[in-house]
């Protein structure tokens, strides 16, 4: 397997998500409410998995390999513009946490920003996937050896035995902080 084969089978939960997320969105659209454990879950979902995990992989494992390459300049541009659109999905996400705790509070006119963070997201993910799946991925592989490859994708194996722990990690760090 390639080292951008886990990648697009995560890509495919990614979108199975995003579509949960266009419903939720209808919903609220519909009821003039949201629901709070779903966003709470959706975003837990795009900062552990979609970001955390899987961009985690992208930025730290193969964009990494591939910066060491002479590549072509075209190549070069998608992955920065990439980069960017993960920085965009993870400020996009945390305006989503923003409208929450507005809403949570008592402000209903944060249930605007919370539906427009939602059809941001929905909007975003699909192009994103798009971009690496049908114009990057593939191409991208020419540049390294066949043991280039396995190293990544073993290290991308490695990556996720990891995040599980650090996952937990963090939140018991999390509660330790505010016992004290």
């Amino acid at each position: 397997m390639l080292p951008i084969g886990p990648l697009m089978i995560e890509h495919r939960l990614i979108e199975r998500m995003i579509e949960v997320m266009n419903s939720h969105a209808g919903q609220i659209e519909k009821e003039g409410k949201a629901d709070l454990l779903f966003i709470d879950k959706a975003v837990d979902f795009i900062r552990t998995y979609a970001d955390r995990c899987h961009h985690g992989k992208e930025e730290d494992i193969l964009f990494r390999e591939l910066k060491t390459k002479d590549i072509d300049q075209e190549h070069r541009r998608v992955m920065e513009e990439l980069v960017e659109e993960h920085r965009k999905g993870r400020k996009v996400t945390g305006q989503l946490v923003e409208a929450t705790e507005k809403y949570v509070q008592g402000n209903q006119e944060a249930l605007g920003d919370i539906l427009g963070c939602l059809k941001t997201l929905v909007d975003f993910y699909p192009k994103h996937i798009e971009k690496e799946d049908r114009h990057f991925f593939l191409p991208i592989m020419n540049y390294f050896s066949k043991e280039e490859k396995d190293a990544m994708l073993k290290e991308g194996y490695e990556f996720d035995q990891k995040l599980i722990h650090e996952r937990y990690q963090n939140i018991v760090a999390q509660y330790e902080k505010a016992a004290l």
